[in-house]
Order: structure tokens, then sequence, then C-alpha cells
């Protein structure tokens, strides 16, 4: 069954109120990136209805789409600014990714899968997100040719932080991605001049970065 968009536009008003204003994301301009986005338009027609569930939901090639408060919480630890360039690894079906370009000035997304590449790239093209820029890759490198960056953002868990991904930062940005492999925390980097502070703020369950960090173990 197809459903209008006034529908779905109600499902998410409701998921920010009871999901993400609930449990104490302040920042507006988060809040109103979360209002925003049609979350339903970056999942498979089967998996829509479920788009705005407190829940992951799949994406196909054994991926998921993060649950809304997890984006959300992720994305409010950037303090993004509307000057930012932000990278991100793993761009999944490119919700993540959508929301980001709602705040930040641009977005540089990553993702190894190519067939996941290709269709995010398309999805945010087609929704009119044309600050996103989408490379199919392995994301451990980053993306030296765009760096520094503001801000980085992980979406899939290595086993620990990887170096080029430091790197890349700008002094005084802030990266933020699950870190683990059986046992993953959350972790936010604030980068200096003087060096980093590392930060564990939530235990979290995320699909494992592959490629070349597999390599690294």
């Amino acid at each position: 069954m197809k459903h209008s968009e006034e529908y779905y536009q109600k499902l998410r008003t409701a998921m920010v109120q009871q999901q993400i204003i609930a449990r104490g994301v302040k920042d507006p301009r988060v809040i109103k990136a979360m209002e925003t986005v049609p979350r339903h338009k970056f999942l498979p027609p089967e998996e829509a209805p479920f788009a705005y569930a407190d829940e992951p939901r799949p994406i196909g090639h054994g991926q998921t789409i993060s649950q809304p408060y997890i984006v959300a919480f992720m994305t409010e630890q950037l303090h993004l600014k509307p000057t930012d360039r932000v990278l991100e690894i793993g761009t999944g079906s490119g919700y993540q990714a959508a929301v980001l370009a709602e705040i930040a000035d641009s977005v540089f997304t990553i993702e190894i899968i190519p067939e996941l590449a290709q269709e995010a790239a398309k999805r945010l093209k087609a929704l009119g997100y044309d600050n996103v820029v989408v490379k199919q890759g392995d994301g451990y490198n980053g993306w030296p040719e765009k760096a520094p960056f503001d801000a980085i953002i992980v979406t899939a868990a290595p086993p620990k932080i990887p170096p080029p991904l430091l790197e890349q930062l700008k002094n005084g940005g802030t990266m933020v991605l699950p870190v683990g492999e059986y046992v993953q925390e959350l972790v936010v980097v604030k980068k200096s001049a003087t060096g980093m502070a590392m930060q564990n703020i939530l235990p979290v369950r995320f699909v494992p970065m592959t490629g070349k960090v597999q390599k690294e173990k």
C-alpha cells in the first residue's frame, strides 16, 4: 500500500517528538533536519512503512539505516556550523548524509559497496542535495584530496580509529564514530593543536567497517 507524503510527514513529526526531543537532543538545527529529511525515501519500498520506527532497518547488501535517535545524537555531537565541510564514512542509503547536508555547507561521503554508492548518489541528487558528493571506495583512507574537514562521522565500526581520519580532521574539529568489535563504544574525538581528546559516550551496535581496516587488526 502506497501512503501519501502527508501520512509520512505525520509519522516524521511524531518520531522527532517521541524519539529525538524526548531523549534529550536539543540542537534546533539537528531537530529541523530530522523533521525535514524524508527518511522513507532512503529505504527499499517494502521498508518505507517502517521508516520512522525506533530501530535500524535493512537497506540491502547486509547493511542497515541507523535508528533515528542515533542519527540525531551523532549529528548533534559534531556541533556543526553552516560553513562546515563534513566527511562521512559509510554512506549506506544516503540518509545520514542528507541530515548533515541540511546543516553543513558541504558533505563528502564514501561508501565501499558499489551498488549502495550508486543508489545513494542518484537518490540524493533526485532529492536536491546538491551539496553532497558521493564516492565509491574504502573509507579507511578518508578523502585526502578534499581534506581537511571540520567534522568527520563514521557509520561503521572499525576495531580502532583509522589514523588517516585523524590526520584529515582540522584542528578544532570533531569526529564521532563507533569503535570496537564485539563490544562497541561511540567515541567523540576533539582535535586541537596540542593533540586529541577522546571520550566514550555510549554503547552502540553498528555493522563492522570493511576493507583495509580488516587487514590492520
